[in-house]
């Protein structure tokens, strides 16, 4: 069995440590593959480099033919403030990028795959009185989400056309040690906060980035990829994957403070917080994957910075 993933970061690399522990053999396709961060995530063995884009056609063609690939997982793509920064380029990359793997799972007969999505598709200017399920309405006005709506639009023309196997899971703001030239805003809040915990000195973190928001840890996310990949088709195939509670700004401070009680930050003026007010209902993962969160904010900052610690011991 292999699977092919598409993009070598955050989510993509907390997948393959449950594919490569059950002896699956894993390819990365990404253009700029960080060798360092794969070896502290994943070690040298068991998994593949192919540098090729997902703009490219026929070398998403030529891996998943290579390597005999039976499952796609599609992680690639800008995110965030990225996109909203340009609109143009993340077109191509996000949305061109995604017909260009479902064409190549059509035309080389790929049984399953698994889209990484995002709860910024559901339409947050629409009143939300209770946890948002996955028939919430989706849109906004943002770049970002838009885009992965209009992703998750296409798979699902592709799917019902020719008849392979998708299943999208929408995580709420993912963190955990990794890279962020993607663009994940939330993702980069975290790690300067730990980091600046740890090493004594004040996080700088935007004023946008002071909201209210749901948070998920990239290893609960990567086990449920990994069961997304393999658990016989479920009925529903559309999923939440979130802790199912909203975490104040202060909450995330006090969280890192209790392992870095030095902890300081510097609020820089910008664009005004916008609080997600309701959190994501969960309960259809649990049902149909078998899966739930397995870590709090506090003992996700718990493991982060043993990582951290361990990975600064690398590269001494």
């Amino acid at each position: 069995m292999t699977t092919l993933v598409t993009g070598a970061g955050l989510i993509g690399t907390a997948f393959a440590q449950h594919a490569l522990a059950r002896g699956e053999a894993v390819v990365f396709v990404d253009p700029e593959p960080r060798a360092d961060f794969l070896r502290m995530k994943l070690g040298d063995k068991g998994y593949t480099l192919v540098r090729h884009d997902v703009r490219d056609l026929p070398g998403l063609i030529a891996a998943i033919k290579a390597h005999g690939a039976d499952t796609v997982v599609h992680t690639a793509g800008l995110i965030g403030g990225r996109v909203q920064q340009s609109l143009s380029a993340a077109f191509d990359i996000n949305l061109g990028g995604t017909r260009n793997v479902a064409e190549a799972v059509r035309l080389t007969g790929v049984k399953r795959l698994v889209h990484i999505s995002t709860f910024g598709v559901y339409d947050r200017r629409r009143a939300a009185n209770a946890p948002i399920t996955e028939d919430f309405p989706r849109g906004g006005a943002r770049g970002y989400g838009n885009y992965k709506g209009a992703k998750e639009l296409i798979l699902e023309a592709y799917a019902g056309a020719f008849k392979f196997e998708l299943l999208m899971l929408r995580p709420a703001n993912v963190f955990g040690l990794g890279h962020f030239w993607s663009g994940s805003s939330g993702g980069q809040k975290m790690h300067n906060l730990i980091v600046a915990g740890l090493d004594g000195r004040p996080a700088r973190i935007p004023a946008s980035e002071t909201m209210a928001n749901e948070y998920i840890y990239a290893k609960d996310v990567g086990r449920a990829v990994d069961l997304a990949a393999t658990v016989p088709l479920p009925q529903q195939t559309v999923f939440n994957i979130g802790n199912g509670y909203v975490t104040t700004f202060e909450d995330v401070l006090a969280a890192v403070a209790a392992l870095c009680p030095g902890l300081r930050y510097e609020v820089e003026p910008g664009e005004a917080p916008q609080s997600k007010l309701a959190p994501l209902d969960i309960s259809a993962a649990k049902r149909h994957l078998g899966w739930e969160p397995r870590l709090t904010i506090a003992s996700a900052f718990a493991d982060y910075l043993a990582e951290l610690k361990a990975a600064r011991g690398m590269a001494r």
